[in-house]
């Protein structure tokens, strides 16, 4: 029986995502100069205010103050007007050192011996989907809004655009789970208050988004993605009426609240815990990853279409408990998921301190992954450059989205015999 199936994203304005850049810009600024700072940083951003709070490890003193502010303005929150802007907002830091407990279950002799910083369940999971082995609406949802953020910052086509906005994609699937149609797409978009007639007013913002947005959106598209807009769409454009008062302002935002966004949209499943703000020995975080880089090469190799992999650890305990899989029944082997479940296992090591070596993980990779999704984006090398107050300064290559890469493929094949 056809069904629908429906996945949201935020802009990097919304309010949540506004928290979740700057606890990763403080992230990435500690791993800078120190690779092995541990950090945990919560943000709460509300109307003129910022406040961090948490816990660090680290050898180098930041300016946490002007990071935030810098990332705020870099997102687009530049004017009064806003009721939050980052040359005015209050900052503050309520940040102190780690607990000794804590610690004392992470750092070893060795760091072959280093043990999960926290206790938890962590999901990885990958589809055929999509070229990037994304569920689709989430693909499509991140699209729409990342090329919203374009048209804002081009300020040409578009002009009244703010930087707070959501979008969901619903889509109709057949009965062999594949899709057919988009069945309905809504958009909110914070903008300014540019006509006095609000009908007028929400009536030009609908136009200019089903017709200036979609369409941009449609041509980065492949042919088959393209067929499934038609002009049965049910739009739905600012549904509650005009979106002026918005951003931190109209919503309080705290770092950790878009899980989903920032994973599978959905699909697969979740464990629970956020990423952003959180140093790699933090398997909330790594251990994400490595779920991620393993479903994605399994898939990738053949030996399924669709893969779940869940991995779990005990606070302080270098092993995990447990790996478990799940292929929908779209395996392409003669074995159960158990039996891949125990080659995974042979395949890629789950220590904590391999998944940090096996993918990169304590570069400044961070900022880049707080906005439009953690899963599907693309691994590139980028160049970064960091300043401490006392105007010592870092440049270094990074590479972002190592669990992207299809490095494991042919490992996969081999151990599975394809």
């Amino acid at each position: 029986m056809a069904y629908l199936f429906t996945s949201e994203s935020v802009s990097e304005g919304h309010p949540d995502k506004v928290a979740d850049q700057i606890s990763d810009a403080l992230i990435d600024n500690f791993l800078a100069f120190d690779p092995q700072s541990k950090v945990a940083c919560e943000t709460l951003v509300t109307t003129g205010q910022v406040v961090l709070a948490g816990e660090v490890k680290s050898n180098i003193y930041l300016d946490v103050q002007k990071i935030a502010r810098d990332v705020i303005n870099r997102i687009g929150y530049t004017k009064g007007e806003y009721q939050f802007d980052g040359n005015s907002c209050g900052v503050l830091s309520a940040i102190h050192e780690q607990s000794e407990d804590i610690n004392r279950g992470v750092d070893r002799a060795t760091k072959e011996e280093q043990g999960a910083g926290d206790q938890g369940m962590m999901f990885g999971y990958a589809t055929r989907e999509t070229d990037d082995y994304m569920p689709l609406a989430l693909d499509l949802s991140h699209k729409i809004l990342k090329e919203l953020a374009v048209i804002r910052r081009e300020n040409n086509e578009i002009t009244y655009l703010r930087p707070d906005s959501k979008s969901q994609v619903t889509i109709e699937y057949n009965d062999d789970n594949k899709p057919v149609r988009i069945d309905s797409i809504v958009l909110s978009t914070q903008h300014d208050d540019f006509d006095e007639n609000e009908e007028r007013m929400l009536a030009k913002i609908k136009n200019d988004i089903i017709g200036i947005l979609i369409p941009r959106v449609k041509a980065q598209l492949k042919p088959e993605i393209q067929a499934l807009f038609n002009d049965n769409i049910n739009y739905h454009i600012n549904p509650t009426g005009k979106f002026v008062i918005g951003g931190p302002h109209g919503d309080t935002g705290l770092t950790g609240r878009k899980i989903i966004v920032d994973t599978y949209g959905g699909k697969g499943a979740h464990g629970g815990g956020a990423f952003s703000g959180k140093d790699p020995s933090k398997v909330d975080r790594s251990a994400a990853y490595a779920t991620r880089h393993i479903a994605k090469n399994m898939v990738a190799a053949g030996v399924c279409d669709e893969m779940l992999v869940q991995v779990s650890y005990a606070i302080g305990v270098v092993e995990p408990m447990g790996i478990f899989v799940d292929t929908y029944g779209t395996s392409k082997v003669n074995l159960t998921d158990g039996e891949i479940a125990a080659k995974i296992s042979e395949i890629f090591d789950m220590r904590p301190s391999a998944i940090e070596d096996r993918l990169k993980l304590r570069q400044p990779m961070y900022s880049e992954t707080a906005a439009y999704g953690h899963m599907g984006r693309k691994n590139e090398i980028v160049h970064k450059t960091f300043r401490t107050p006392d105007n010592t300064e870092t440049s270094l290559s990074v590479e972002l989205f190592t669990w992207e890469k299809l490095d494991y493929v042919d490992k996969v094949k081999e151990a599975f015999g394809l």
